[in-house]
């Protein structure tokens, strides 16, 4: 199984969700195989697992602002849509960081860096990325660094 890349792994799942009459996960799995083909097009390169990664990364950030919106404006049936699709897209993510390994990783960051104010945020970020990126969120990341720093 490992030798099946990301990308062929969420193909063989849209082939199942069509066998089994799943439109609700159909669609999401379509939705992100058009944003990895439209990358694909648009750069013309095949992405690799990382890349996908960020793919994905990118599609569960727009679904969480779009449930904070429709939240705030009381739309929760559009909420619960997002939330669902957000579901679906964490099953190809990586494995989620514990806080305790991103409190570790942030802290030797910090250290590596040398970082001992704001201004050396982006240094820290620069290095963290890389190594989270997809495995947890970095909004919160990035907060967490702010804390440290500030």
């Amino acid at each position: 199984m490992s030798t099946v890349s990301l990308k062929q792994r969420i193909q063989e799942d849209m082939k199942t969700a069509m066998k089994s009459g799943e439109k609700d996960r159909l669609g999401v799995i379509r939705l992100i195989l058009s944003a990895i083909k439209q990358i694909e097009v648009d750069q013309r390169i095949v992405l690799d697992d990382a890349q996908v990664v960020n793919v994905l990364d990118k599609m569960l950030k727009q679904r969480r602002d779009s449930i904070s919106q429709y939240t705030a404006a009381g739309r929760t049936d559009l909420a619960d849509v997002e939330s669902a699709e957000v579901v679906i897209i964490q099953e190809y993510m990586p494995q989620a960081m514990s806080d305790e390994e991103i409190e570790t990783l942030i802290g030797q960051a910090i250290a590596d860096t040398g970082a001992s104010a704001m201004s050396d945020m982006g240094k820290v970020m620069a290095l963290l990325k890389p190594v989270m990126q997809g495995r947890a969120d970095m909004g919160a990341v990035s907060a967490r660094i702010k804390a440290r720093l500030g």
